[in-house]
């Protein structure tokens, strides 16, 4: 359903520093580099960062987020680790998270702009 996402970035610089580490534990490398945007993904770019000059941080409160489909929950693991190290902020470890109609596994991260990103697997065990 979804073709690619865009988030607006305060510091294409930091994002990318951030993000690159992060989206390549999910197999997504730096596809193209342009002065005010960078795409990443695995064949296209699906994952824009877009230079917005001026643009303040993502307030929490906004109750957006954009989730990732991860393979393993070892790359939900390896995520929440690249993001930590990156300078992200944990918003929830990874961990099952089961609910009435699947069972999950997630992390949740929040990025230097205010983003709240999730990496998410169904494992079938």
């Amino acid at each position: 359903m979804i073709d690619h996402i865009s988030l607006g970035v305060a510091d294409l610089d930091r994002a990318v520093r951030f993000y690159e580490p992060v989206l390549a534990a999910l197999g997504l490398a730096r596809l193209v580099s342009r002065p005010a945007t960078i795409g990443f993904g695995k064949s296209y770019p699906e994952f824009w960062l877009n230079l917005r000059v001026g643009m303040t941080n993502v307030p929490h409160e906004s109750g957006t987020h954009i989730c990732l489909r991860a393979r393993t929950t070892g790359d939900v693991d390896a995520f929440h680790a690249a993001a930590l190290a990156a300078g992200g902020l944990s918003d929830g470890a990874p961990g099952l998270r089961p609910h009435d109609r699947v069972k999950y596994y997630a992390a949740f991260v929040i990025d230097p702009d205010g983003n709240r990103i999730e990496a998410v697997t169904f494992p079938s065990e």
